[in-house]
């Protein structure tokens, strides 16, 4: 018993550790055209993107996250939680044309100028309501379980098979993509996936190097398509508050503070 109590202190500091050796960088565009402030609209009672900073306080120290935009509204919403946004996301890197990429390497850049390095990076979106922190957990242990990962993206599987995907030609009818897997069982083809849109866990090291999600070796890690909400349009708000009522009604929450 007592060498089980040791080994379990052990793995407990070596994840705080890793925790403390991670960036959190969340991309928080101000701009956005179907619906505007999106990432700070009120959702089951909350600014959107209060929800994935409770999973988050839980796990890290607010001098541990970035919270990048070029909205003063939104930096506004972030301060009166006690998380500070310490610099203004730049405007090349803040138009329609900026990729997710682009504002991790430089918050990543910003960070290890002014505060200390990091062995990984976590990248988190201010949709991601339905975050948990025992999904970042696991996202770490198989981060740290490959040597040769540079990184972990959440994903879920499709619920039908793409490779029977169809489309409308220039005629007005149905074609499919790939006719020669209409005959095929379903079980014969195989299980795709696609991005949950909620978080990413990299490397530093690989991020440094420019080795992102198109160019490296990235591992899934699956989530239940219930906790998996694309917010996009005001339906899908609806929907993801239904799904947030059903988590989150059981649970108390105090208000959103970070400390040191």
């Amino acid at each position: 018993m007592y060498q089980f109590s040791i080994k379990n202190l052990e793995k407990i500091t070596s994840m705080k550790n890793n925790f403390e050796s991670t960036l959190v960088v969340i991309p928080a565009r101000g701009g956005s055209k179907r619906i505007p402030n999106k990432n700070i609209k009120t959702i089951f009672g909350q600014p959107m993107i209060y929800w994935p900073l409770m999973a988050l306080n839980k796990l890290f120290r607010s001098c541990n996250i970035l919270v990048s935009t070029d909205s003063r509204l939104i930096k506004t919403t972030i301060e009166a939680t006690g998380l500070k946004v310490p610099f203004k996301r730049p405007a090349n890197i803040s138009d329609d044309f900026a990729t997710t990429s682009d504002v991790i390497i430089h918050a990543l850049n910003w960070f290890e100028s002014n505060v200390r390095k990091v062995k990984y990076v976590l990248t988190v979106y201010p949709t991601a309501v339905l975050l948990s922190e025992e999904d970042i957990v696991s996202a770490m242990k198989k981060l740290k379980k490959d040597n040769k990962a540079d990184s972990v993206m959440s994903a879920t599987y499709f619920q039908f098979p793409i490779q029977r995907a169809i489309y409308q030609n220039s005629k007005g009818y149905l074609d499919m993509f790939q006719p020669e897997n209409y005959i095929k069982r379903s079980q014969d083809l195989i299980k795709t996936m696609h991005d949950a849109g909620q978080f990413y866990l990299s490397k530093s090291e690989a991020i440094r190097k420019g080795v992102l999600f198109t160019n490296s070796k990235v591992k899934p890690l699956i989530l239940h398509p219930s906790k998996v909400i694309d917010i996009d349009t005001l339906e899908d708000f609806d929907l993801a508050e239904e799904k947030l009522r059903l988590y989150k009604s059981n649970k108390k929450f105090k208000s959103l503070k970070f400390s040191d």
